[in-house]
């Protein structure tokens, strides 16, 4: 069985090196890839955003299977795309991948179906926005509409911070077009969590909870990145905040994507702030989560392609979801200076004992050598009984990984360690 996994990035390393555990596999295609990847499966030079060019080579290579993971394809239609040339693909149509695609939709549609979350208002019209900023609460939150790298929201902590925000989204244009359109947003407050759920949009099975640290500096200091590190199970998410997400936010959210015809398939992604009023959505993903993918396949019993095909064929409710009692922790290693300005192009060295440990993100390989090409070049995952444990093994870990210029976090899980 031929499979293609669309994406290049530490999140579809680690889909990838869980897909291998599926013995009926023959060839894994990453498209693009990168060279950290090169072991795991066949690199294809293909952007994610090449759509045409994705849809000819799964034509001409015989794909049974495609795994669509970041979000720019899902939104641009590749899996459309893909199902008009017969090819099964796990991820979400166009339709239903403005869930992500545009923070305005999922706001109204949360709006619409009472699914808890900030309140918000809406601007298209630069002045209109500002004069609101006037008398807004604040803190407060801008988002620009659409996609944005994970880095289109700004948290304002003065008014005036709020207004440059909102010009620098709509007259600036620093997020392009996804600024056309924003969103200014009650500021929440308390834990925050993560929860990806596979579903075939009739029944949602949650996985792991996890925690993620965005910030780049110990302390929760520092600029916002992508993602310093994830530790799961998150100890905030008791059986309790469980139950109150299943019935109030996760089935909810499904079937208000029904009744607007935009039936989810693939992998959703609840982030989650538990407030003193409840739990309320932060935001939606319309795929995995990076890094916390790394976190909650390791955790994965059950078979992650059978799983797959279940939410594509809306079987996902005869399906065995398992995890592994215990913890994982993930520490990303990065450039330093990211999320900002950094130089890449060093030796990345890996020694083979953890090769299995490590999901890389940002490495090429060049003469056969593999060097660093990003600012977030890999994490390192461990496992174990306890969340403690999992923390000292993936920073013993860390200890194997080498290359100039290497950046991490030394307080990964350690707020979660703390919670009673």
């Amino acid at each position: 069985m031929k499979i293609m996994v669309v994406g290049g990035g530490g999140r579809e390393h680690a889909i990838i090196k869980k897909l291998k555990e599926n013995k009926e596999i023959t060839e894994i295609f990453a498209l693009p890839g990168n060279g950290g990847m090169a072991k795991d499966a066949t690199l294809v030079n293909i952007g994610a955003k090449d759509i045409s060019a994705i849809v000819d080579f799964a034509k001409n290579n015989n794909i049974d299977y495609a795994v669509v993971a970041p979000d720019d394809p899902l939104v641009l239609g590749c899996v459309d795309a893909l199902n008009e040339i017969g090819i099964d693909c796990f991820g979400p149509n166009k339709a239903a991948a403005i869930i992500e695609g545009s923070k305005v939709f999922s706001k109204n549609l949360m709006k619409k179906y009472n699914i808890p979350t900030a309140e918000y208002e809406v601007f298209s019209d630069l002045d209109a926005a500002l004069k609101y900023l006037d008398t807004a609460p604040i803190p407060t939150v801008i988002k620009a509409d659409g996609l944005a790298l994970g880095k289109g929201v700004i948290i304002a902590e003065t008014r005036e911070d709020a207004k440059e925000a909102v010009r620098s989204m709509m007259e600036d244009k620093i997020f392009g077009e996804s600024g056309s359109n924003v969103v200014i947003e009650e500021f929440l407050t308390g834990p925050e969590v993560s929860v990806l759920s596979f579903t075939d949009g009739k029944t949602v099975v949650p996985m792991v909870s996890s925690m993620d640290h965005k910030r780049a500096l110990d302390g929760d200091k520092g600029l916002n990145t992508g993602g310093m590190g994830t530790i799961a199970p998150n100890p905030y998410y008791t059986e309790a905040v469980a139950k109150e997400c299943m019935e109030k936010i996760f089935i909810p959210t499904i079937n208000a994507m029904n009744a607007e015809n935009r039936t989810f398939k693939g992998c959703l992604y609840f982030g989650l702030m538990l407030t003193p009023k409840g739990p309320k959505v932060i935001e939606y993903n319309c795929r995995f989560g990076d890094p916390e993918t790394q976190v909650v396949l390791p955790l994965l019993e059950s078979d992650l392609l059978t799983i797959m095909k279940a939410t594509t064929n809306g079987t996902l409710s005869d399906c065995d979801v398992k995890f592994k009692d215990g913890a994982a922790a993930c520490v990303v290693m990065a450039s330093l200076g990211y999320p900002q300005k950094y130089d890449s192009g060093f030796d990345l060295i890996i020694d083979k004992s953890v090769e299995d440990s490590v999901y890389v993100a940002g490495a090429k390989l060049v003469d056969g050598s593999l060097k660093t090409a990003g600012g977030r070049v890999l994490g390192v995952t461990a496992t174990a009984g306890s969340l403690g444990d999992a923390i000292n093994a993936a920073y013993g870990k860390v200890n194997f990984v080498e290359f100039e210029n290497a950046y991490y976090r030394k307080d990964i899980g350690k707020k979660a360690m703390e919670v009673k």
